[in-house]
């Protein structure tokens, strides 16, 4: 059973800086899309940026320019570097790993981790 680990969540001011992790274990299978969710409160959960196997990497227009998302495909975990935050990006972050099994395509979720953005 894969199981999806993100960690690095916190509290920072508004323009700052923070960095979440994110891990896949369970799995001797490269993971083959990894990416990032978010759901604030009273909000619907929202994509916030993708990144393939193979380096294909595509961002919301929300968080283009401002967020990273990189990964260590030997190790199936990814990093998410998190810059000028806003108050708006506070949300509880989701990492989600897609896995080909044979003809099935199986998606796992972390548990979330928590960031808050004071203004």
């Amino acid at each position: 059973q894969v199981q999806v680990v993100e960690s690095g969540g916190g509290l920072v001011q508004a323009g700052g800086s923070l960095r979440l992790s994110c891990a896949a274990s369970g799995t001797r299978f490269s993971i083959n899309s990894m990416g990032w969710y978010r759901q604030a409160p009273g909000k619907l959960r929202e994509w916030v940026a993708t990144i393939t196997s193979g380096g294909s990497i595509t961002y919301a227009d929300s968080v283009k320019g401002r967020f990273t998302i990189s990964r260590d495909n030997a190790e199936n975990t990814v990093n998410l570097q998190m810059s000028s935050l806003k108050p708006e990006d506070t949300a509880v972050y989701y990492c989600k790993a897609g896995l080909y099994l044979g003809t099935s395509y199986n998606i796992y979720w972390g548990q979330g981790t928590q960031v808050t953005v004071s203004s």
